[in-house]
């Protein structure tokens, strides 16, 4: 891993799905109930974490048992989602798109905790990102989001600030308080 990040802007990372979801106690806890619970929770978890890191981030869902051509949409104009075409699994679309998204200029990633399928990118050129280390980075990116709102909020007591000088912040204080304009 580079930075607190993990990534960098131009870097792609390809998210097995339906692995996350069985590997993060939260996700894995509402499929239980219901999958599409899981599912929608794991895509806004991975749009703020995608916002947050400014990545290309592709979310690939297994549809291997479900008739169809496959579908692709953007999930809040953020972020690509994928389910397989007819009889591909996560694994070999997301071999496919690694072989697409291969350039000099970014690095590709893989999210998942499937050996075989770690090793199969890293054999493409991807490197690896286990469930646990996307997890972690997920759950960072959410405390520095609200660290960075706490620590604005804090900055923004007095909008006067470093507008007004000093001896006028002080006299408008004072009014405030009932303590008089001297």
């Amino acid at each position: 891993m580079r930075d607190r990040r993990m990534f960098q802007k131009e870097d792609v990372l390809l998210v097995d799905g339906y692995n996350m979801i069985g590997a993060w106690p939260e996700l894995a806890e509402l499929k239980e109930e219901k999958l599409e619970d899981a599912r929608d929770r794991l895509l806004d978890m991975l749009s703020d974490y995608q916002s947050y890191a400014g990545l290309i981030l592709i979310v690939v869902f297994d549809a291997f048992r479900v008739s169809g051509a496959g579908v692709e949409y953007r999930h809040r104009k953020k972020f690509s989602v994928v389910y397989t075409r007819e009889r591909e699994t996560a694994d070999e679309c997301i071999e496919r798109l690694v072989g697409e998204w291969t350039s000099v200029k970014r690095d590709i990633y893989v999210a998942t905790s499937d050996l075989v399928e770690q090793h199969v990118a890293f054999g493409r050129g991807a490197l690896r990102v286990s469930a646990r280390e996307l997890f972690h980075a997920v759950k960072q990116s959410r405390t520095d989001i609200q660290t960075a709102i706490k620590n604005d909020k804090q900055l923004k007591k007095n909008p006067l600030e470093g507008v007004l000088p000093e001896d006028v912040q002080q006299r408008l204080e004072r009014m405030r308080r009932g303590l008089g304009d001297s």
